[in-house]
């Protein structure tokens, strides 16, 4: 693949102009997609006044998105080996925008929520397909500057999504935050037909096959950790039927798919889980859980603390958000380079201490604390945040062959969305817990769980290497 090599220079590797072409329709195509998902959190409120819905009916609008999400992740493999890339990739794409604009249409809670279900599928169809073709346009060679590039919308899209909602809310009705996907899609997919690469799909009759039964296991697995994380929060925490129901159906059916997609034999299970016995791609997978947890508690409490402890509204919440999106987009631009020259281990322990440390101002905060001084601590947490990401991504495919470049995605995407959940789940219970104790204490007792989170994903980071080949 002469076109797609990439050359090192002064330890750092450069991105041909045919991967940077491939990166560019990428980032354009997948960024509404995942602005979208942290714009609609925000509005919440707005919604449920709008469709008149109740707020116990209207959190169905993202959690059936995290759903249908994490149902449609373990497909993508399959259909980029049925279909070819491009061809799957642009019709995700017009899947997300028909959903869309089914959204900004929609006229009750329920019909937006159906939409919102389809929307989610189009995007757990998005999100691992951004990095399997950008690893698949590099060769099957994932360096630090690639994974920087290609990991940028998902770094900056849930801390840049909740100023562009708090902007449209503001100003515009809430059925902009669906319609200014359009043209954002309607440019991505110009950008994909111009340049991604024509790939053929695998004719290969095993391949092409749909591993039915793992996906039975597979998908309602996922659907009911994600349910019954999402519903830990809610009065009777772990104990509610909500909440173990879906959360032990879920556990059990994801052992009973590792049986049997673990099983000896040449076979192709619809996300192959053997590969996790590389210590490239399991160490990394363990790290991205650790970090999806970490990053997604703060990101979670944030808006909230800004609101409801500073009693902003829902644009200045989000624009005191911005410092964090400078310091995440700052990281990106050196991160790449600091891992050639130190290893993902260093790097990734370095970036979680700094997350963890510029988020300690916030559990001692209250609500009279210096807005600046929370500013400055959000700029230092975003570079963080916005670099602990892209050393375990550039480890994961190391060892992994060119045909397992899909199936070590799927992996690192389900341990990361778990991760998210998890995190989430745990923060939102000690905010809910504490707020017997007054708003300020709850909110302080959060964040030190989200700290100890963090701290805790110090522990899996260990084990990636120290230093790149």
């Amino acid at each position: 693949m002469a076109n797609t090599t990439v050359e090192r220079t002064d330890g750092a590797a450069t991105l041909t102009p045919q991967v940077r072409n491939v990166l560019l329709a990428l980032i354009v195509g997948g960024i509404a997609a995942i602005l979208d998902s942290t714009m609609v959190t925000i509005a919440l409120h707005t919604l449920a006044v709008s469709l008149h819905s109740t707020y116990g009916a209207i959190q169905w609008v993202t959690t059936g998105y995290l759903l249908a999400m994490a149902v449609a992740i373990p497909v993508t493999g399959w259909a980029e080996s049925r279909w070819g890339g491009r061809r799957v990739w642009m019709a995700a794409l017009v899947l997300f925008v028909a959903g869309s604009a089914l959204c900004a249409l929609a006229w009750s809670d329920a019909s937006l929520i159906g939409f919102r279900v389809l929307q989610g599928f189009a995007a757990g169809l998005i999100f691992p397909l951004m990095q399997t073709l950008a690893v698949r346009a590099a060769g099957g060679r994932a360096s630090s500057n690639l994974i920087a590039a290609v990991s940028l919308p998902l770094a900056l899209g849930p801390i840049l999504g909740p100023v562009i909602g708090g902007v449209i809310l503001n100003w515009l009705s809430w059925r902009w935050l669906f319609l200014v996907n359009v043209p954002v899609i309607a440019a991505g997919l110009v950008l994909a037909w111009r340049l991604l690469p024509a790939d053929r799909p695998d004719r290969g009759a095993e391949r092409a096959r749909l591993d039915v039964t793992g996906l039975v296991l597979l998908a309602p697995a996922l659907a009911g950790i994600l349910l019954g994380l999402s519903n830990l929060s809610e009065d009777g925490g772990i104990g509610r039927a909500g909440v173990l129901v879906p959360l032990l159906a879920g556990i059990a059916l994801l052992g009973a798919f590792i049986a049997w997609a673990a099983r000896p034999g040449d076979r192709h299970p619809v996300v192959d889980v053997r590969l996790l016995r590389l210590r490239s791609l399991g160490t990394a997978s363990a790290v991205l859980f650790t970090a999806g947890a970490a990053m997604y508690a703060g990101l979670f409490l944030l808006p909230l603390y800004y609101q409801q402890l500073h009693g902003e509204t829902v644009l200045y919440a989000g624009l005191l958000l911005i410092p964090q999106g400078v310091g995440s987009l700052a990281a990106r631009f050196v991160v790449g380079k600091l891992v050639a020259r130190l290893g993902a281990r260093l790097v990734t322990i370095a970036s979680f201490l700094v997350a963890a440390g510029a988020t300690v101002p916030f559990a001692l905060a209250g609500a009279h604390t210096s807005l600046w001084l929370l500013g400055a601590a959000l700029l230092i947490r975003g570079f963080g945040i916005g670099a602990v990401l892209i050393p375990p991504l550039s480890v994961a495919y190391q060892d992994i062959p060119v045909a397992g470049i899909p199936h070590a995605t799927m992996n690192t995407r389900i341990a990361q969305q778990v991760g998210t959940s998890f995190g989430i789940a745990i923060v939102a219970v000690a905010l809910q817990s504490g707020l017997a104790h007054g708003a300020a204490s709850a909110f302080q007792g959060a964040f030190w769980w989200a700290i100890g989170i963090t701290v805790a994903a110090l522990i899996p980071a260990l084990a990636l290497p120290a230093a790149r080949d």
